[in-house]
């Protein structure tokens, strides 16, 4: 069995995209015939990240991952994050000669512009050097491939998401009491996933919020109106998800978005802006409705039939995801590309 070390800076106590997938793809590994190790923030000290005090940033350095990377003897390694884990995992295998293969998560030069004045062709220049460095980089979608191709990224590979669709089900059961229609928000309270949009629409029933992050209180306060039901996972996740009737995402910036999956599993239509992660999740289903007026989505999502959300998102699978990731790593890492036995070529030299 091959053995493939993730460096990611993305893990527990987080509850995001990238933390799922990652674990996801992880509990298929045997059935690739992979055995899959993390070397995440657990294994250092970390300093909290200003303004997201669950995110730990670990002070983590080039021999540190050399010694994680010795201890381990993967045959392949993967780059998950652009963080302090990830720059030095980049860093050792560079300078020892070492491929390796990432993946691109998160649109951070936009999520930077919209809390700091960062030019986003500066956060992309960093980031294209940091990516265009590995054997290959995957990402989640047609839609931000193309993006990523007119920033001058390179050998781009194609990694969709799945869905725990036994989790996620229409259930008879209503754990909210609540006005009806519910309209729903799940994720992070922060200003890149432009919840206000949301809480701003004029819509029937009630709106209901379920996540935690930097702007809940300021949230809570200006819409006393809405219902924030804190941060859920699990079967509390699951049974909100099929206790609600229409899913609204009004985030500008993600990728993908994996709770786009967890909603139409549990029957919910979709409301959001076509943008990059509903156009590519929704695509021709007519599980969602995409507008750029998110009330007038909202309200027509209404009339779509929940059976056919369901069927929807069980075309996405963890199984199917898995298989792409791991035939990527194969492709673009091995044979040539495992690690084992395998003396660096260049010792501490200048990275690139």
């Amino acid at each position: 069995m091959s053995r493939l070390l993730i460096a990611t800076d993305a893990w527990h106590p987080q509850v995001n995209g990238v933390v799922r997938s990652l674990e996801a793809i992880a509990a298929h590994a045997a059935s690739f015939d992979m055995e899959v190790h993390f070397l995440t923030p657990q294994s250092f000290r970390t300093l909290p990240l200003p303004g997201y005090g669950e995110i730990r940033l670990a002070l983590a350095t080039a021999s540190a991952a050399s010694a994680a990377i010795a201890h381990v003897q993967p045959d392949f390694i993967h780059i998950a994050t652009e963080g302090p884990i990830g720059l030095a995992t980049r860093r050792y295998c560079l300078r020892a000669g070492l491929p390796f293969s990432t993946s691109y998560h998160t649109r951070f030069p936009e999520y930077l512009a919209a809390r700091a004045p960062v030019p986003v062709w500066l956060s992309y220049a960093f980031l294209r050097r940091f990516h265009n460095a590995g054997a290959g980089t995957m990402v989640s979608s047609s839609s931000l491939e193309r993006n990523l191709v007119k920033q001058g990224f390179k050998r781009l590979l194609h990694w969709s998401r799945g869905v725990d669709e036994t989790l996620f089900r229409p259930r008879d059961e209503r754990v909210l009491d609540l006005p009806r229609p519910i309209f729903l928000f799940v994720g992070r309270i922060a200003v890149e996933k432009n919840v206000e949009a949301f809480l701003r629409l004029e819509l029937p029933g009630s709106k209901v919020v379920v996540g935690n992050g930097p702007m809940l209180g300021q949230l809570k306060a200006a819409f006393p109106a809405a219902h924030f039901m804190g941060p859920q996972q699990g079967e509390e996740l699951a049974r909100t998800y099929a206790s609600s009737d229409v899913f609204v995402f009004p985030s500008l910036t993600d990728t993908f978005g994996i709770v786009l999956l967890e909603a139409l599993a549990s029957g919910l239509p979709i409301a959001a802006y076509p943008v990059m992660g509903p156009l590519d999740v929704i695509g021709e289903s007519k599980a969602g409705v995409l507008d750029h007026d998110l009330q007038r989505a909202a309200l027509a999502a209404l009339e779509i039939p929940r059976e056919l959300c369901r069927a929807h998102a069980t075309t996405f699978t963890w199984k199917r995801s898995a298989a792409q990731f791991f035939g990527n790593i194969h492709t673009v890492l091995g044979p040539a590309g495992r690690l084992r036995n395998r003396k660096p070529a260049v010792a501490w030299g200048r990275p690139a």
